[in-house]
């Protein structure tokens, strides 16, 4: 069963890497190729895009797809919307791994905004001096902002429009709460923006903008397209995948164009 595996995060990696292990089951790794130096997870990996929905679907169909995967990022919002569309078409099956997002905490200041040109909005009227954790594709979105400051932390370099007043700080995490809150202190950090991603990897940040006191400007989601099934770990996307190809054992013969 030959499975394309819709990656770029942690949990992606990881799944591959479990996988990988499981007898019949070829596994084809897919990054975006958006950031300059990713982490591979082994295996078969391409890079780079497919060209669009319809791009997709002929890919799948060309390369004798049993079962899609989709690993992507929780803002990956296109990605995830282009590959529910072409499995759909396909008839073939699909599963989300989608990770929970962050639950605020007590002493947390969060406002939560539907997306990133409310956030530019709503934080520049919090504070001067604005954190963005957005990774460097939203940051257009504070382009037009006069006043304040901006750290912008980001793996590679913002290519969008830019603030006026800002700094660039490339880091790529996981990040430590005394990291997190020395980087908050050094910089007079008066509001963190960031997108509500979950996972552990960037967690740090809301805990050392909870114990400064500070606001944070959280971005919602993008909702997925309806009728996903949808999975929260790679222990459960794993069982999710093995207990259909137990069930679908698919040959050369039995591919439906």
């Amino acid at each position: 069963m030959r499975i394309l595996l819709l990656g770029g995060t942690g949990e992606a990696r990881e799944l591959a890497h479990a996988l990988a292990g499981e007898r019949g089951l070829e596994i084809v790794s897919s990054l975006a190729g958006r950031v300059a130096d990713p982490v591979h997870p082994g295996g078969t990996v391409r890079v780079g895009g497919f060209g669009g929905v319809e791009g997709l679907r002929n890919w799948l169909a060309g390369n004798r797809i049993d079962l899609l995967v989709d690993a992507t990022h929780p803002f990956a919002a296109t990605m995830t919307e282009h590959a529910a569309w072409a499995s759909a078409a396909l008839r073939l099956p699909m599963v989300r791994v989608n990770r929970p997002g962050w639950t605020a905490e007590p002493g947390d200041r969060w406002i939560r905004v539907p997306d990133l040109a409310t956030a530019a909005r709503t934080s520049a009227e919090l504070g001067d001096r604005i954190l963005l954790t957005i990774g460097r594709q939203g940051v257009g979105a504070f382009a037009e902002c006069p006043r304040p400051w901006y750290l912008v932390r980001a793996i590679d370099p913002p290519e969008s429009a830019l603030p006026p007043h800002h700094e660039i700080l490339l880091a790529r995490g996981p990040f430590t709460v005394a990291a997190e809150s020395a980087l908050l202190a050094r910089h007079r950090i008066e509001v963190l923006v960031t997108k509500d991603s979950g996972g552990d990897a960037t967690a740090a940040k809301l805990v050392a903008a909870r114990d400064a006191g500070l606001p944070v400007v959280m971005v919602d989601r993008p909702p997925a397209p309806p009728g996903l099934v949808e999975v929260a770990t790679v222990a459960a996307a794993r069982a999710w995948v093995t207990e259909y190809a137990a069930a679908h054992r698919i040959g050369p013969d039995d591919w439906e164009k």
